[in-house]
């Protein structure tokens, strides 16, 4: 078994709290036709819940990249009320409309896990990490 197999196992088995920890793709397989495309800026709003269980509304845009048939980068900007922060992730396809993977927010050294659905032009993204959570809505 591969590190990065063995790693998608345990992340799976651990529960995988809210979005799968890491469950990153044990294999490359092409993209075909039927499968979502990630590519791409998007933007939209969501949900930020901090650490003290405040709730605060955000609004982001990020843009993803290709590094590789199943493998992506993204940078995104996102603002509430209180502040800005930036981060970067990489996502591994694990479906073909389903992605998962880690982010880091160098801001606040805070990393997580992410994990992205793409329905079309809308994208759900729901990040997990430093005692604190997120879910967004973008569109392109």
């Amino acid at each position: 078994m591969t590190p990065w197999a063995h790693r998608r196992r345990a992340a799976c088995a651990a529960g995988a709290v809210l979005v799968g920890a890491i469950c990153l793709a044990a294999g490359s397989a092409p993209v075909t036709a039927e499968q979502a495309s990630l590519e791409g800026t998007w933007s939209g709003g969501g949900t930020v819940i901090l650490p003290t269980g405040d709730r605060e509304r955000a609004r982001c845009r990020a843009t993803f990249h290709r590094k590789s048939a199943s493998l992506f980068g993204m940078n995104a900007v996102c603002a509430t009320s209180s502040t800005r922060v930036a981060q970067t992730a990489e996502l591994s396809r694990t479906s073909a409309n389903r992605f998962s993977g880690e982010f880091y927010n160098a801001d606040f050294a805070i990393s997580g896990s992410i994990s992205v659905t793409v329905r079309g032009n809308s994208l759900i993204a729901t990040l997990s990490g430093g005692g604190g959570s997120a879910h967004f809505t973008l569109s392109r």
